[in-house]
């Protein structure tokens, strides 16, 4: 992909490992988000117009694909990967920003998304309210509930064993398994691997065969499109959040790191 006439897609790229319920923590989440390098995005922060809400900004349509509130509420997305699709009305990334900002609770929020689903291209979506994590998308009739483990997200349906979801949520496992003050580096490792897979592994969905191995690894480096973002969420039952963005230019390159640390209301949360 880093090489000759760029190709266009017609979908963002994501990826999502997380677990729920699992030890010490509510949740642990690590995220690529993939997107073209042209598209205007503020990095993860305070929002001027919600300041309890921290996180990454779409600037062009307003929303975000990864944020948290300091009231317990964290919504992510992702796009379901297929051939060019009918753009919906509304940006999916507003899924994200009006969950963060809302009140709504997660099961309630995830079923109004079900019932206007028409109103967005094809989505993924994850909210959780800091009791229960609620996953939707464009194809169900009711929303799901994620039991506690360890669960992968990419373009596909919940849990759908791409080669990078499996060996994202693998090192995901292994890293919950290991010492609690490696967490978050053994995270960033797994968000940077740009292992692709064979063409026998690869998933048909309805692109070409080029571009399903452009988009095989877990970090995507080129020119024009590629991971733009990689964040580690780690959540824990005391109410103590570690949130940190790395953001990465055309290539690779490394752009900057931003961290953060928050203290939510320590309620006794489930999962």
């Amino acid at each position: 992909m880093g090489s000759g006439a760029p190709r266009r897609y017609h979908t963002s790229v994501c990826l999502i490992a997380f677990s729920t319920g699992v030890g010490e923590n509510i949740i642990v989440l690590a995220a690529n988000r993939d997107e073209y390098y042209a598209r205007r995005t503020m990095r993860a922060s305070a929002w001027a117009d919600a300041p309890e809400v921290w996180g990454g900004r779409d600037l062009e349509a307003g929303g975000t694909w990864l944020a948290l509130s300091r009231t317990g509420r964290l919504a992510a997305v992702t796009n379901m990967r297929g051939p060019a699709r009918e753009r919906g009305e509304r940006s999916r990334g507003n899924l994200c920003r009006d969950f963060v900002t809302g009140s709504a609770d997660a099961a309630t929020y995830a079923r109004r998304v079900i019932a206007e689903q028409t109103h967005y291209a094809d989505f993924n979506l994850l909210v959780h309210d800091g009791r229960s994590l609620q996953y939707a998308n464009r194809v169900l009739s009711a929303p799901v509930r994620v039991v506690p483990a360890v669960h992968g997200l990419s373009n596909a349906a919940l849990d759908v064993p791409w080669p990078k979801v499996v060996r994202a949520t693998a090192a995901l496992r292994a890293a919950l398994q290991g010492p609690a003050d490696a967490l978050v580096g053994a995270l960033f490792a797994m968000l940077a691997d740009r292992q692709g897979a064979p063409n026998e592994e690869l998933p048909g969905t309805g692109i070409s065969l080029e571009a399903e191995r452009d988009l095989a690894p877990i970090f995507i480096p080129s020119a024009v499109y590629g991971t733009r973002a990689s964040t580690v969420i780690v959540w824990r039952r005391d109410g103590h959040v570690s949130f940190e963005e790395r953001s990465f230019g055309p290539e690779g390159v490394a752009m900057g790191v931003v961290r953060e640390e928050l203290v939510l209301p320590a309620l006794d949360r489930g999962t």
